[in-house]
């Protein structure tokens, strides 16, 4: 006759949770591990158990003795549905039936939430061609939306005049918080939680920690040389590495200022410029920038409205050297706004004037600079007056790049072609061709002020609309 003995109860600060395990006198050699969950018995391998993760409850059901029925005192449906996603990644179809809320508060039990997260919301199920809108999130608020930023995992964060709305991954739970700006202009997710937030009439860049309520960690300032306020025109990331771009509260001076990204200490600065007399060029900050991960460089771009018409430069710096690695004089048809994809290698940008698409290929800058740029659309617009470009957003997501014209939002993607069909130049000719994603019936006469992207998410805003649109890839079991 066997014999059975006690262990010790498991407990659960939120949850009142009684392990009872039972030793049996069998086979030691068999890795098979049976659990009883409210009654219900399942069998599975330590194998399986520990694809959960040393931190996981599952783990520590691994780590016991395969010699008896584990007792766990919870919901045998959601377990045997977490216990499908440990076996194969991915949700089984019957989850559909389950409430989403729940299987994300038994994730958070069994402590297995970034497997629920890395199934329902991973970048790498983001098909741009199977966007549908499935949601509009409200901001409870009369200010609209001025920046949004996203996570990797989807989890989106939207500022509105003071304010800080932040909705988790599963856009289920949200909360607001109040900072200390009128309002925010930039805004970028450094980490789950943390934030760099910064404003044109507020001088230094905030990182508030919005899980205690906007604290704020650090304020960095750049010391220019009127020792006046630095107010930031732009937020950029890498891995390593926190960009800013300042100007000084009197205009006469900016700077692109480098920091660490876990330190936050200063690495160095790049791009300063001390405005003299009439020097448009240096008196144009960077407005936007992004990090070029193959090249190691970073793009800065800044325009300027004139009785000349709109003027702008774009610059890839080298960080190392502190040097310009390539120059675009912006003349004609300046961009309204400008992007660019590492992944196609290019810059892309709208044109101010004509409202179309331009792309210019990274590999040829050295040799064509200006020259480079490329019109996907009608060319003849170039000299337009009206501006049509004005107000247009583009982003580059991927190998996709999206960018909205008034109420629509357009889809650009490269069509591979024949490698044998080389230009003078070697490279292969390239085509792209447009999708139109189409125009929300009742935002007639509105247009698009914000794109994001994050988990299998695109994230729309739109003028004078007090909400964020989500497209989504349908992930499976959802």
């Amino acid at each position: 006759m066997p014999t059975f003995t006690t262990t010790t109860i498991m407990s659960s600060q939120s949850n009142n949770l009684n392990i009872h395990r039972l030793k049996i006198n069998q086979n030691t050699q068999s890795n098979i591990v049976t659990i009883n969950v409210g009654g219900q018995i399942f069998q599975t391998t330590d194998q399986t158990l520990a694809l959960a993760g040393p931190k996981s409850l599952f783990s520590q059901l691994s780590d016991f003795s395969p010699l008896g029925p584990h007792f766990i005192d919870r919901d045998p449906d959601l377990f045997s549905i977490l216990l499908s996603l440990l076996r194969t990644g991915n949700l089984p179809s019957k989850a559909k039936s389950y409430d989403l809320q729940d299987l994300i508060e038994e994730s958070k039990f069994y402590r297995i939430e970034s497997l629920l997260v890395n199934s329902l919301s991973n970048p790498s199920q983001f098909d741009p061609f199977n966007l549908q809108k499935t949601l509009i999130l409200p901001l409870n608020s009369r200010d609209t939306a001025s920046a949004i930023t996203a996570t990797p995992d989807g989890a989106l964060h939207v500022s509105h005049g003071s304010k800080i709305t932040s909705f988790d991954w599963s856009l289920k739970n949200k909360s607001t918080t109040l900072t200390q700006f009128s309002a925010i202009d930039s805004m970028l997710a450094i980490s789950p939680n943390l934030v760099a937030v910064g404003a044109t009439d507020f001088s230094g860049l905030q990182i508030l920690d919005l899980e205690k309520k906007g604290l704020v960690l650090e304020t960095l300032n750049w010391e220019n040389v009127t020792k006046s306020g630095s107010t930031v025109q732009a937020i950029g990331s890498s891995n390593d590495l926190l960009f800013t771009s300042f100007e000084s509260s009197r205009r006469n001076s900016n700077s692109i200022v480098v920091y660490d990204l876990k330190t936050l200490s200063p690495v160095t600065e790049i791009a300063h410029y001390e405005i003299f007399g009439a020097d448009l060029d240096s008196a144009i900050p960077a407005t936007k920038l992004k990090w070029v991960e193959s090249y190691n460089v970073l793009m800065a771009s800044g325009s300027h409205s004139g009785p000349s018409g709109v003027l702008g430069n774009v610059k890839f710096w080298d960080i190392r050297s502190g040097c310009v690695v390539w120059e675009f004089k912006e003349k004609v048809d300046c961009f309204s706004d400008i992007t660019v994809s590492d992944n196609l290698s290019s810059i892309f940008k709208v044109g101010v004037n004509s409202g179309e698409v331009f792309y210019a290929d990274l590999r040829k800058l050295a040799s064509e600079g200006n020259d480079s740029w490329v019109c996907l659309g009608d060319e003849r617009k170039v000299g337009n007056v009206r501006k049509e470009g004005v107000g247009c957003k583009i982003e580059a997501h991927g190998n996709q790049v999206f960018c909205s014209k008034g109420g629509d939002i357009e889809l650009w993607s490269e069509v591979v072609m024949d490698s044998s069909k080389k230009r003078d130049e070697g490279l292969p000719e390239r085509v792209f061709r447009k999708n139109l994603m189409g125009r929300m019936k009742d935002m007639v006469g509105s247009r698009v002020t914000n794109l994001a992207f994050g988990g299998n998410k695109m994230f729309v805003t739109w003028k004078d609309q007090q909400s964020v649109e989500v497209w989504q890839s349908s992930a499976r079991g959802f």
